[in-house]
This record gives C-alpha cells, structure tokens and sequence, in this order.
C-alpha cells in the first residue's frame, strides 16, 4: 500500500505532497464550468491557454473544468460504455502531459445521479441500495486507476449540495454521511493507494452559498474525512472559502484548499492571498456566458495598482494646468 506523505497541519504556503505531486503551497484552483469549450465537440476555445496560464502559479495545483458525457442514463448500456470512455479520457489526459485525473462525482452530475436516491429511481442492479446506487462510480474509479497510478486520481463530491436537484433524505438507511460513507468505504476496499478526495463543504449549494448559521451539526464532511485519513489517504475541500476563513482551515488541517468564484476575477489570487491584498469582485453575469468577456482581461492587483496611480497623476496634472490657467 502506497501511503500519501502526512504533514502535520500547517499554512496555505507551506509545501504539501498529493500523492507523486509536490506544491509549494495549498491554495488550488477549483473546477469550474465556464461554458467557453465548442458547443457541439466539447474543444476548448482558444481563450484557455490565456486563461490557465495566467492563473498558473510554481508549484500550484489547477482543476481544470470537467468533460462531460451527455446520453441517457437510463440505457444499461450507458455505465458500461461511460466506464470505457471515461477510462480511455483519463489515459488520454495521462498522456497529453495532465498530472492527474479528478473524477467528477458532485452537483447533481451523472455519477452524483447514480450515488443519490432522489435522482437514481432505477429498479436493476445500478438503482436501489447504497451498494447498487455506488456500482457505477466505483467501476469508474477501478477502471481508471489500472491504467493510471491510483495516487494520480481524486474524485469530487459534494453530498450536502441541492444544486440541481440533490441531497440524500435523511432516515434509518439514507443521508448524505451514510451514503457518501459507504462509498469511501467501499472505494478504500477496492483501490488501496487511492489518491484523494476533493469534498465540498455543506455551505456551498453547487452555484451559491449558505450562511454557517443555517448548516446545523449534522451537515459536516468530519466522518468522511475520518474515514480517508484512515486509510491514510488525502482529504482537500472547497466551498465558498474566503482568503480569511482558508487560513483558518489550513491552520486546523492538513489540506488543501480549492477557490472557485474568487479565481474567475483575481488571476493573481494566490499572491493575494499571500500578501492580504484586496480582492476583485467577480462577475456572476459572466460565468456562463460564450465569449471572452468575463473569462480574460481581469488585471492583476499590480496592474490595478498602476492604472490606479496614472489615473490619480492625470488628476493632479489637470488640476495643476487648470489652476495656472486661472
């Protein structure tokens, strides 16, 4: 069994290694869908190149967006022929130059169809009981650590999120911890050296937040951290965090910390961070939309710095010129 290295908890600049991937510091760019890839093929527009890298950072972790597969998911055929594709995607990532694989399982998507009651109303051998609901993720998972190294791939989840529709009813046999924990537990059975899991905290509802106040004791990924760290795997959150309450976190536990929002507006973020800079608000209007506007031509705070001092010194500069004119 490979064991991912553990650090005692630290800041979000301390170094961290996931899996065979060392960073120099814990603030990652979550996976966001930004809607700019082609319509019809799913390619990436030729405004991502600028906008990775512009948001690149030494020793930084980036999410990219998910690719998504669209069929209906009623067929039997679908889990088979997704588990194949999926597979195929991975390894193709794998040897485009990508370091690893998250699988996308949160937000009311296709795998998160199939782990939840309220979505999964199948009657064979995918629908059902948690071990049935779970079937397809797992396949997913076992099929693509034996063409990658396990230590190479995570999978996101979000089991307290409504987006879309979700969350698990809570009663003897259901709810978010029962269900997400069988299956933590049932992945750990199958993929020993598994590399991570990315969780969403309850605050985050996929496209908004939820005050702390309304969340309520029951609603924590503590049990599912429990059981990674258990078996001596890594556990990473996301979820409306802030650059204060990350800090925070990072100081309480080993873990890195994905933004989401907070990186559309600020490419710069983590320096941000880092020196407690201001932030840019983003621009919800734009997170969805076709073009550019809203995707690239957000300015770094050292660029907002100087515009901000030119503008200040044409101020002065014409007032001086009116006051000699008078």
């Amino acid at each position: 069994m490979i064991v991912i290295q553990r650090q005692d908890s630290a800041g979000l600049f301390e170094p961290f290694r996931l899996g065979d991937i060392s960073l120099k510091h814990r603030v990652v760019m979550a996976p966001m869908t930004r809607l700019r890839a082609g319509k019809d093929d799913g390619v990436p527009s030729e405004w991502a190149e600028e906008y990775y890298s512009s948001r690149a950072t030494d020793g930084g972790l980036i999410l990219s967006e998910a690719n998504l597969t669209i069929k209906r998911w009623q067929s039997l055929a679908l889990p088979r022929s997704s588990i194949k594709e999926c597979t195929e995607g991975s390894k193709n990532a794998i040897g485009a130059g990508f370091d690893g694989v998250e699988i996308h399982a949160a937000n009311g998507y296709l795998l998160d169809q199939f782990i939840q009651s309220v979505s999964n109303l199948r009657t064979d051998s995918y629908g059902g009981s948690i071990d049935n609901r779970i079937r397809f993720p797992i396949g997913i998972l076992k099929s693509v650590t034996s063409v990658i190294p396990p230590p190479k791939v995570g999978l996101r989840i979000s089991p307290f999120g409504t987006y879309q529709g979700m969350r698990e009813p809570i009663g003897e046999a259901s709810g978010p911890i029962k269900t997400f924990s069988r299956l933590h537990k049932k992945l750990y059975e199958e993929i020993l050296d598994f590399g991570y899991i990315h969780a969403l905290e309850p605050r985050s509802t996929g496209d908004d937040d939820q005050p702390d106040d309304k969340l309520g004791l029951k609603n924590s990924v503590g049990p599912l951290r429990q059981i990674v760290l258990k078996h001596g795997s890594q556990f990473n959150v996301a979820g409306g965090y802030t650059p204060a309450s990350a800090k925070v976190h990072g100081e309480k536990y080993n873990e890195l910390i994905a933004f989401g929002r907070s990186f559309t507006s600020n490419p710069d973020l983590v320096e941000r961070i880092k020196k407690d800079l201001p932030l840019t608000k983003y621009d919800r209007l734009t997170f969805y939309t076709q073009d550019k506007a809203g995707y690239l031509g957000w300015p770094t705070y050292q660029k907002q710095d100087i515009a901000s001092s030119a503008a200040e010194a044409k101020i002065d500069v014409e007032a001086s010129v009116v006051k000699i004119a008078a």
